[in-house]
Protein backbone atom coordinates (compact mmCIF):
# COMPACT_ATOMS: atom_id res chain seq x y z
CA UNK A 1 0.00 0.00 0.00
CA UNK A 2 1.39 3.40 -1.00
CA UNK A 3 2.26 5.37 2.15
CA UNK A 4 1.71 8.58 0.18
CA UNK A 5 -1.99 7.70 0.09
CA UNK A 6 -2.29 7.51 3.86
CA UNK A 7 -2.65 10.13 6.57
CA UNK A 8 -3.27 10.15 10.31
CA UNK A 9 -6.42 11.49 11.96
CA UNK A 10 -6.28 13.66 15.05
CA UNK A 11 -6.57 10.57 17.26
CA UNK A 12 -3.87 8.63 15.44
CA UNK A 13 -5.82 6.41 13.04
CA UNK A 14 -4.44 5.85 9.53
CA UNK A 15 -6.94 6.49 6.75
CA UNK A 16 -6.37 5.59 3.13
CA UNK A 17 -7.30 8.12 0.47
CA UNK A 18 -7.00 8.38 -3.29
CA UNK A 19 -6.87 11.37 -5.63
CA UNK A 20 -7.42 11.18 -9.38
CA UNK A 21 -7.58 13.77 -12.14
CA UNK A 22 -5.64 16.97 -12.86
CA UNK A 23 -4.26 18.75 -9.80
CA UNK A 24 -5.76 22.05 -10.88
CA UNK A 25 -9.20 20.56 -11.59
CA UNK A 26 -12.37 21.49 -9.72
CA UNK A 27 -12.30 19.48 -6.49
CA UNK A 28 -14.82 16.75 -5.72
CA UNK A 29 -14.79 14.79 -2.45
CA UNK A 30 -16.97 11.67 -2.33
CA UNK A 31 -17.98 10.46 1.15
CA UNK A 32 -19.18 6.89 1.54
CA UNK A 33 -22.13 5.59 3.50
CA UNK A 34 -22.48 2.97 6.19
CA UNK A 35 -20.10 0.04 5.74
CA UNK A 36 -19.03 1.16 2.25
CA UNK A 37 -15.49 1.27 0.88
CA UNK A 38 -14.24 4.25 -1.12
CA UNK A 39 -13.71 2.04 -4.16
CA UNK A 40 -17.50 1.78 -4.45
CA UNK A 41 -17.37 5.29 -5.96
CA UNK A 42 -15.14 3.99 -8.77
CA UNK A 43 -17.75 4.60 -11.50
CA UNK A 44 -17.89 8.26 -10.47
CA UNK A 45 -14.11 8.56 -10.05
CA UNK A 46 -13.54 7.30 -13.58
CA UNK A 47 -16.18 9.60 -15.08
CA UNK A 48 -15.37 12.86 -13.33
CA UNK A 49 -11.58 12.59 -13.34
CA UNK A 50 -11.70 11.91 -17.09
CA UNK A 51 -13.47 15.23 -17.73
CA UNK A 52 -11.07 17.35 -15.67
CA UNK A 53 -12.21 17.14 -12.05
CA UNK A 54 -9.81 16.47 -9.19
CA UNK A 55 -11.56 13.59 -7.41
CA UNK A 56 -10.81 12.53 -3.84
CA UNK A 57 -12.17 9.46 -2.08
CA UNK A 58 -11.20 7.98 1.27
CA UNK A 59 -11.93 4.96 3.44
CA UNK A 60 -13.38 5.85 6.81
CA UNK A 61 -11.95 4.16 9.89
CA UNK A 62 -12.81 0.45 10.02
CA UNK A 63 -13.94 0.68 6.38
CA UNK A 64 -12.20 -0.51 3.21
CA UNK A 65 -8.42 -0.38 3.54
CA UNK A 66 -8.19 2.07 6.45
CA UNK A 67 -7.20 1.07 9.98
CA UNK A 68 -9.64 -0.68 12.29
CA UNK A 69 -8.49 0.79 15.62
CA UNK A 70 -11.22 -0.60 17.89
CA UNK A 71 -12.55 2.80 18.90
CA UNK A 72 -14.27 5.86 17.48
CA UNK A 73 -17.22 4.12 15.82
CA UNK A 74 -19.51 7.12 16.19
CA UNK A 75 -20.79 9.52 13.58
CA UNK A 76 -19.35 12.45 15.53
CA UNK A 77 -15.87 10.88 15.29
CA UNK A 78 -16.37 10.10 11.60
CA UNK A 79 -17.26 13.77 11.11
CA UNK A 80 -13.97 14.68 12.81
CA UNK A 81 -12.19 12.33 10.40
CA UNK A 82 -13.89 14.05 7.47
CA UNK A 83 -12.70 17.37 8.84
CA UNK A 84 -9.17 15.95 9.03
CA UNK A 85 -9.46 14.96 5.36
CA UNK A 86 -10.49 18.47 4.37
CA UNK A 87 -7.82 20.21 6.43
CA UNK A 88 -4.86 17.86 5.85
CA UNK A 89 -5.47 17.80 2.09
CA UNK A 90 -6.12 21.55 2.25
CA UNK A 91 -9.32 21.20 0.25
CA UNK A 92 -10.74 24.53 -0.89
CA UNK A 93 -13.75 25.40 -3.02
CA UNK A 94 -14.58 21.70 -2.89
CA UNK A 95 -17.84 19.94 -3.73
CA UNK A 96 -18.66 17.31 -1.09
CA UNK A 97 -20.91 14.45 -2.19
CA UNK A 98 -22.11 12.47 0.82
CA UNK A 99 -24.07 9.22 0.56
CA UNK A 100 -26.37 7.62 3.12
CA UNK A 101 -24.81 7.71 6.60
CA UNK A 102 -25.07 11.21 8.02
CA UNK A 103 -21.34 11.96 8.31
CA UNK A 104 -21.71 15.11 6.20
CA UNK A 105 -24.65 16.27 8.32
CA UNK A 106 -22.56 15.81 11.48
CA UNK A 107 -19.52 17.52 9.97
CA UNK A 108 -21.62 20.53 8.92
CA UNK A 109 -23.03 20.80 12.43
CA UNK A 110 -19.75 20.30 14.31
CA UNK A 111 -17.36 22.41 12.23
CA UNK A 112 -19.07 25.66 11.18
CA UNK A 113 -15.73 27.44 10.71
CA UNK A 114 -14.65 24.82 8.18
CA UNK A 115 -17.74 25.26 5.99
CA UNK A 116 -15.87 27.93 4.02
CA UNK A 117 -13.89 25.13 2.40
CA UNK A 118 -17.03 23.77 0.75
CA UNK A 119 -18.52 25.39 -2.34
CA UNK A 120 -21.29 22.86 -2.99
CA UNK A 121 -22.85 20.16 -0.80
CA UNK A 122 -24.60 17.19 -2.42
CA UNK A 123 -26.58 14.73 -0.30
CA UNK A 124 -27.32 11.37 -1.92
CA UNK A 125 -30.30 9.56 -0.37
CA UNK A 126 -29.32 10.88 3.04
CA UNK A 127 -32.34 11.30 5.28
CA UNK A 128 -32.60 13.51 8.35
CA UNK A 129 -33.25 10.51 10.59
CA UNK A 130 -33.88 6.79 10.22
CA UNK A 131 -35.14 5.71 13.63
CA UNK A 132 -38.57 6.98 14.55
CA UNK A 133 -39.30 8.31 18.01
CA UNK A 134 -42.00 6.32 19.77
CA UNK A 135 -44.01 9.52 20.27
CA UNK A 136 -44.20 10.29 16.54
CA UNK A 137 -47.25 9.59 14.45
CA UNK A 138 -46.92 7.55 11.27
CA UNK A 139 -47.27 10.77 9.27
CA UNK A 140 -44.49 12.49 11.21
CA UNK A 141 -42.13 9.55 10.76
CA UNK A 142 -42.96 9.27 7.07
CA UNK A 143 -42.27 12.97 6.52
CA UNK A 144 -38.55 12.47 7.18
CA UNK A 145 -38.36 8.80 6.12
CA UNK A 146 -37.62 7.52 9.64
CA UNK A 147 -38.39 3.92 8.77
CA UNK A 148 -35.14 1.96 8.92
CA UNK A 149 -34.52 -0.88 11.37
CA UNK A 150 -31.22 -2.69 11.98
CA UNK A 151 -32.76 -6.00 10.88
CA UNK A 152 -33.11 -4.93 7.26
CA UNK A 153 -30.63 -6.48 4.86
CA UNK A 154 -28.44 -5.06 2.14
CA UNK A 155 -30.71 -6.47 -0.55
CA UNK A 156 -33.39 -3.88 0.14
CA UNK A 157 -30.97 -1.10 -0.86
CA UNK A 158 -30.82 -2.22 -4.50
CA UNK A 159 -33.37 -2.77 -7.25
CA UNK A 160 -34.26 -6.31 -8.22
CA UNK A 161 -32.45 -5.82 -11.54
CA UNK A 162 -29.00 -5.52 -9.99
CA UNK A 163 -26.74 -8.26 -11.31
CA UNK A 164 -25.48 -10.89 -8.91
CA UNK A 165 -21.85 -10.01 -9.68
CA UNK A 166 -22.42 -6.30 -9.01
CA UNK A 167 -24.23 -6.99 -5.76
CA UNK A 168 -21.66 -9.53 -4.55
CA UNK A 169 -18.79 -7.13 -5.28
CA UNK A 170 -20.38 -4.34 -3.23
CA UNK A 171 -21.15 -6.81 -0.46
CA UNK A 172 -17.53 -7.99 -0.43
CA UNK A 173 -16.34 -4.40 0.07
CA UNK A 174 -18.87 -3.79 2.82
CA UNK A 175 -17.77 -6.93 4.67
CA UNK A 176 -14.38 -5.30 5.24
CA UNK A 177 -16.15 -3.60 8.13
CA UNK A 178 -16.81 -6.15 10.87
CA UNK A 179 -20.39 -6.95 11.86
CA UNK A 180 -19.78 -5.73 15.40
CA UNK A 181 -18.40 -2.36 14.33
CA UNK A 182 -21.01 -1.94 11.61
CA UNK A 183 -23.83 -2.58 14.08
CA UNK A 184 -22.43 -0.07 16.57
CA UNK A 185 -22.15 2.55 13.87
CA UNK A 186 -25.62 1.87 12.49
CA UNK A 187 -27.18 2.32 15.90
CA UNK A 188 -25.28 5.58 16.41
CA UNK A 189 -26.19 7.29 13.14
CA UNK A 190 -29.26 8.99 11.77
CA UNK A 191 -29.80 7.42 8.49
CA UNK A 192 -33.29 9.29 -3.21
CA UNK A 193 -34.91 7.53 -5.27
CA UNK A 194 -38.42 6.24 -5.87
CA UNK A 195 -37.40 2.68 -5.10
CA UNK A 196 -34.86 3.48 -2.40
CA UNK A 197 -35.29 1.76 0.94
CA UNK A 198 -35.90 5.30 2.24
CA UNK A 199 -39.14 6.89 0.98
CA UNK A 200 -38.19 9.74 -1.33
CA UNK A 201 -40.63 12.10 0.40
CA UNK A 202 -38.16 12.42 3.28
CA UNK A 203 -35.37 13.47 0.96
CA UNK A 204 -37.63 15.91 -0.84
CA UNK A 205 -38.64 17.43 2.52
CA UNK A 206 -34.98 18.09 3.34
CA UNK A 207 -34.63 20.10 0.12
CA UNK A 208 -37.48 22.36 1.23
CA UNK A 209 -35.58 23.16 4.42
CA UNK A 210 -32.36 24.30 2.72
CA UNK A 211 -32.45 27.73 1.02
CA UNK A 212 -31.55 27.47 -2.65
CA UNK A 213 -31.45 23.67 -2.60
CA UNK A 214 -32.30 21.61 -5.67
CA UNK A 215 -33.78 18.13 -5.43
CA UNK A 216 -33.71 15.31 -7.96
CA UNK A 217 -35.59 12.05 -7.39
CA UNK A 218 -34.45 9.16 -9.56
CA UNK A 219 -37.44 7.25 -10.88
CA UNK A 220 -37.97 3.51 -10.75
CA UNK A 221 -37.14 3.40 -14.48
CA UNK A 222 -33.84 5.09 -13.65
CA UNK A 223 -33.13 2.37 -11.05
CA UNK A 224 -33.52 4.91 -8.26
CA UNK A 225 -32.38 2.67 -5.42
CA UNK A 226 -30.26 3.60 -2.42
CA UNK A 227 -27.28 2.66 -4.61
CA UNK A 228 -28.40 4.45 -7.76
CA UNK A 229 -24.84 5.71 -8.30
CA UNK A 230 -23.76 2.08 -8.66
CA UNK A 231 -26.77 0.62 -10.47
CA UNK A 232 -27.20 3.48 -12.96
CA UNK A 233 -23.92 5.42 -12.96
CA UNK A 234 -24.50 6.98 -16.38
CA UNK A 235 -27.69 8.72 -15.26
CA UNK A 236 -26.38 9.54 -11.79
CA UNK A 237 -23.19 11.08 -13.19
CA UNK A 238 -25.14 13.08 -15.77
CA UNK A 239 -27.48 14.52 -13.13
CA UNK A 240 -24.58 15.37 -10.80
CA UNK A 241 -22.57 16.99 -13.60
CA UNK A 242 -25.59 19.01 -14.69
CA UNK A 243 -26.08 20.19 -11.09
CA UNK A 244 -22.42 21.21 -10.76
CA UNK A 245 -22.53 23.17 -14.02
CA UNK A 246 -25.65 25.02 -12.86
CA UNK A 247 -23.94 26.04 -9.62
CA UNK A 248 -20.79 27.44 -11.24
Amino acid sequence: MDIMNMFFTGDGVRLRYNQTGPRNGQQLLFVTGWRQAAVEWRKQVECFSSVGFRVTTFDMRCHGESDEPGFGYRVSRFAADLNDVLTQLDARDVTVIGHSMAVTWAWWDQYPDARKRVAILVLVDQTADIFRDSSWTDAQAALISAIFTPTQSMTCMFTSSVSESNFEWVLSQNKKTSVVNAAALLLDHSFSGEVSVFPHAGIEWIATQIPGARNYTFTAAEKGSHFVFWENPERFNYVLLDFLKARR
